[in-house]
């Protein structure tokens, strides 16, 4: 069995990984923005699934033949900037003006529609399956080449993806007043919106 700072140095490099922003959490903050954070626990589960997914496949080898395939790399790279880019024109077109009650709006939302964009969002980003790739040689030797240090690296990565998810849609409850205080609200969806189609044309121009 490794060792506590073993598994340490995992969890760290895993957080400091997940919770730097891009597009999964972005996503995360804008659904608790307009849906609380009860509703973006689909979300962070949508993202969840789909890194359980990523992780999977990179640490039983597959990640592996997956980035070495130009075909199978751009395709999936293009699925995922054209979803981004989508996105990105919606939120720009939706102005966030939060109601302080909520109720009507987050009763209406779908959880099924929150967790499909962000399981899109999160398994559509060829650069997640890189980087789990790169990462989990780092930490199996020849020893721990074995099923239950493969499930305990993978599910590790679950919750922490699950936790990141959440702190971003839990964030989003402490700014939510300036929102119908100022005028906040006319802008943050064209900023996010822009950012997810810079990010969208960003992984289509990106070189493998």
């Amino acid at each position: 069995m490794e060792s506590l700072d073993f598994w340490l140095l995992y969890v760290v490099t895993v957080f400091v990984a997940s919770i730097i922003p891009g597009p999964s959490m972005l996503l995360a903050l804008t659904h608790g923005l307009k849906y609380g954070a009860k509703n973006s626990i689909a979300t962070a589960l949508g993202n969840t699934t789909a890194s359980v997914i990523q992780g999977t496949i990179s640490v039983t080898g597959l990640g592996l033949l997956l980035t070495t395939s130009t075909t199978m790399f751009m395709i999936i790279k293009y699925i995922g900037a054209m979803y981004l880019i989508y996105l990105g024109v919606k939120l720009f077109k939706t102005p966030f003006h939060i109601d302080t009650d909520e109720s009507s709006k987050i009763k209406q939302v779908s959880k099924k529609k929150l967790f499909n964009e962000s399981f899109i969002v999160a398994a559509s980003n060829p650069k997640a399956l890189v980087f789990f790739t790169a990462l989990f040689p780092q930490f199996i030797s020849q020893g721990q080449n074995n099923f239950l240090h493969y499930t305990l690296m993978v599910t590790l990565l679950a919750v922490i993806a699950f936790i990141c998810m959440m702190i971003y849609s839990l964030s989003a409850h402490f700014i939510k007043k300036l929102f119908n205080k100022t005028s906040l609200g006319d802008y943050f969806g064209k900023v996010i919106g822009s950012l997810f189609i810079g990010l969208g044309l960003g992984l289509a121009l990106a070189r493998k």
